[in-house]
């Protein structure tokens, strides 16, 4: 079958020809019917060195992944041949009190797991190819019914990391609140989808990009500002002076964090999704009172099914373009050079229509 290989780190990922694997016992072989190009895809090949992840090259890229079960191992239950399915993407130990909890993404015993702090495309073999082993029952969640692994694939990170982040601060969110989305690419255009969807707060996105402004729009925001000198004096123009209740920052960089801290309302929470490497200072008068400062990895099985179900339902439509496979190299460097609106989705059976 063909993959996307990352051989080394430091290094493009390849398409090679490698063997289909067979299920063991309590796996299933996944058809795979799409897998989203996610941006930490590029931080893989690019900017890790070897040592500093708890993975060994080389692995098959793609961590956003649906299709269809193929094949059960000796022992799996409830999944039947051609069953449309979503792939949780993180793989805990299954034994742990978080991973019991249902909460996989923060395995306390991550050297028990399939792949230590990962899954499939991040240490093991992901969905940028053919076929995918799965290594548990547990990590497949099945489609509504109406919902083509192709719309599912991105949901399970580029739409499950966002309705984690604003799931986590509900209580804020208001009909007279407001939420700002920072950054309204693959993850943040689903964001104000997922605001509009569980909430009737006011949202802002802010991007530098009119495509991406455009798109935010189209997703129900109810203001699009660009970053610059203006934008924190926008913000509190549009909220009475008060600032916003949540603000999300997809895009991580010092100055979208200074953004962010700027435009954060007393009581009010901050939540740090991208990974542009930038930090915030905190301090006591570098923020205003009781905000709350945040990271977030992901999200957890149960909180996919809920966001499927959404999906399902038509109140949250990812934007995507699909590829075939043979072109998933194009796919990343395209990814890289910003050239990607939405969310980019490789479907490698192409007389698959969804």
């Amino acid at each position: 079958m063909r993959a996307l290989r990352l051989e080394s780190w430091k290094s493009e990922a390849v398409l090679a020809e490698v063997p289909t694997p067979e299920p063991g016992p309590g796996e299933v072989l996944v058809q795979v019917g799409a897998a989203g190009a996610c941006h930490s895809d590029l931080h893989l090949m690019h900017d890790f060195e070897p040592g500093l992840l708890p993975w060994s090259t080389p692995f098959t890229l793609g961590h956003e992944n649906a299709g269809w079960v193929h094949t059960v191992g000796q022992g799996v239950r409830g999944l039947e041949p051609g069953q449309p399915v979503a792939v949780v993407g993180a793989w805990g130990c299954g034994r742990c009190p978080r991973c019991l909890a249902g909460l996989e993404t923060y395995c306390e015993d991550p050297a028990s797991a399939p792949v230590p702090s990962g899954g499939g495309g991040l240490g093991l073999d992901g969905g940028m190819a053919d076929f995918l082993v799965v290594p548990a029952a547990r990590y497949l969640v099945p489609l509504p019914d109406g919902l083509s692994p192709v719309l599912a694939a991105p949901l399970t990170d580029a739409g499950l990391t966002p309705y984690h982040a604003v799931r986590r601060s509900l209580d804020k969110l208001s009909p007279v609140s407001t939420a700002v989305v920072i950054g309204v690419g693959g993850l943040g255009h689903l964001a104000v989808q997922i605001l509009r969807a569980m909430t009737a707060a006011h949202v802002i996105a802010v991007d530098s990009k009119e495509s991406a402004l455009r798109l935010a729009k189209a997703s129900g925001a109810d203001l699009t500002l660009s970053p610059g000198p203006n934008l924190v004096d926008q913000v509190h123009a549009a909220t009475d002076g008060h600032g916003a209740d949540v603000v999300l920052d997809f895009v991580g960089s010092d100055s979208t964090l200074a953004a962010a801290a700027a435009v954060t309302r007393q009581l009010g929470d901050l939540t740090i999704v991208g990974i542009a490497g930038g930090s915030l200072p905190v301090s006591f008068f570098g923020l205003a009172y009781e905000a709350s400062v945040q990271t977030t990895y992901w999200g957890n099985r149960s909180e996919l099914v809920e966001l499927l179900d959404l999906a399902a339902r038509g109140l949250l439509t990812p934007e995507i373009t699909t590829f075939p496979l043979d072109e998933a190299p194009q796919v990343y460097a395209g990814l890289a050079a910003g050239e990607i609106t939405g969310r980019a989705v490789v479907v490698p059976w192409v007389d698959y229509t969804p």
